[in-house]
This record gives structure tokens, sequence and C-alpha cells, in this order.
């Protein structure tokens, strides 16, 4: 089951970059941008609990999803480059095997121990 979540995470990873290349958008952006939403790994320096909370806001799909909107309904130009770049790092970074944590630390995932 998780090496095909993990294709379809790489699925999802090569269909944001098309869909940002089909807009145009720079990549110049994107290579700068694609790492940001592992600030939310920042909560880990309180404790795992508020870590593992915060780094899943940051990295399931409702949020960059909701930029999505955000950028349709209010016309703000870098929210939609912003929310593909967004799904590529979730989706990359599950490719990798870095889900969803648990609590209990950052190496336990929705996909399993990191590293195992």
């Amino acid at each position: 089951m998780i090496r095909f979540q993990k294709a379809e995470s790489f699925f999802i990873f090569a269909l944001a970059c098309a869909v940002y290349h089909h807009f145009g958008f720079s990549w110049v952006l994107f290579f700068s941008l694609i790492l940001v939403p592992d600030i939310f790994f920042a909560g880990y320096l309180i404790n795992p609990k508020i870590g593992a909370r915060v780094y899943n806001i940051g990295h399931v799909y409702a949020a960059p999803v909701i930029l999505i909107a955000v950028h349709y309904l209010a016309r703000l130009p870098l929210a939609l480059p912003v929310s593909i770049i967004w799904i590529a790092h979730i989706a990359f970074d599950r490719v990798l095997g870095f889900g969803l944590k648990h609590e209990s630390g950052f190496k336990d995932t929705h996909l399993g121990k990191i590293n195992r």
C-alpha cells in the first residue's frame, strides 16, 4: 500500500510540474520556493506534539487548495504559482517517505517510519 501511495505522490508531483509549466510560471520562483513549506518543521522546536500538528498543517493538500480558491476569489496573481509549488512540495516529500507526522516523533509518519 505504501508503494502505491508513493507512486500516486510521484504522479501528483509530475502533474503539478506539468501544470506549472503549462501556465508559464517562472522556474526560478519554483526552485526558490520549493522548500519553503518545510518552515512548518519549526513547531518541533517546541515539542513533538506541537511539531507534528504544525508540520501537518503545512503538509496537507487542503492548505494549497484553499490558496488556489483565494487566487480565484481575490485575484491574487502569486497565489496560483505558490499553491502549485506547495502541492509539488507535499507530493515530493511523500515520494521520499516524509508523510504526515504522528505526535510520537518526526520519524513516525502515515507512510511508516522514516529510514526504516
